[in-house]
């Protein structure tokens, strides 16, 4: 059931112990499955000040990560009355980061979603794995690999600086600014409705990113943010 749990660690200090209390609340999170994904994904939470809990099988993982997480613990999450010992149910986020043991994914997702931890995020490693993962009620389902290549692929192919893809088909995108964007006012070029894209930042060399306005005069060289549907945000991309 429990290989061996570890007393919760908390962290010492005024400063922590500031921040816990502001983040009890509702920036507590339960990361099961401290591999390549769930580790990074609990730093970046614990960089960000939340209350992370860090679980795994593999205590080799936990002891790696003890010290820099708030609580962690070894222990089989795929048992249901392993959770409500964690006190996982009382968490308002939980991230399911275990891919390669698709079983153990969906067994845990399903202990969590029966606990009704209110928000659960959940790795998958293939679209079927992710289908069933939705098909159980799982709030959020994230396919990094798949996502991260299609991402890649974008930058590889094209002028594009940085590629983000929403689920409903629209994007957002860095890109070098096209000619047919620049010389003139954003609101007198009608890029917006010649290319369906709208420009919301611009960064010039040497300079932070403003945020664009119809006012707003893009130079050559100038990198831009755009935004708008998938296809309308790459054609725009691709324009000399």
């Amino acid at each position: 059931m429990v290989n061996h749990l570890h007393s919760l660690r908390r962290r010492r200090g005024k400063r922590l112990a500031d921040q816990h209390a502001q983040t009890a609340g509702d920036q507590r999170v339960a990361v099961i499955g401290l591999g390549r994904f769930g580790s990074s994904l609990a730093n970046e939470l614990m960089r960000r000040g939340w209350d992370v809990l860090g679980i795994d099988t593999d205590a080799r993982l936990v002891q790696r990560m003890s010290d820099g997480l708030t609580h962690s613990a070894i222990a089989d999450c795929t048992e249901p009355e392993v959770l409500h010992q964690l006190g996982v149910h009382e968490f308002t986020s939980a991230v399911v980061g275990i891919g390669t043991d698709i079983e153990a994914s969906i067994l845990i997702a399903s202990n969590l979603l029966e606990a009704e931890v209110p928000n659960i995020w959940a790795k998958a490693i293939s679209r079927q794995h992710g289908q069933i993962l939705e098909r159980l009620g799982v709030h959020h389902v994230v396919l990094p690999e798949h996502e991260m290549g299609e991402r890649v692929a974008h930058l590889v192919t094209g002028r594009m600086l940085d590629f983000i893809e929403f689920d409903d088909d629209y994007a957002l995108v860095k890109t070098l600014a096209p000619d047919i964007a620049t010389g003139i006012p954003l609101g007198q070029s009608r890029v917006r409705t010649k290319y369906g894209v709208t420009v919301v930042g611009i960064k010039r060399p040497g300079e932070d990113f403003t945020y664009a306005t119809a006012e707003t005069v893009v130079q050559k060289g100038d990198v831009i943010v755009v935004t708008g549907k998938t296809h309308a945000v790459e054609t725009f991309a691709e324009l000399s």
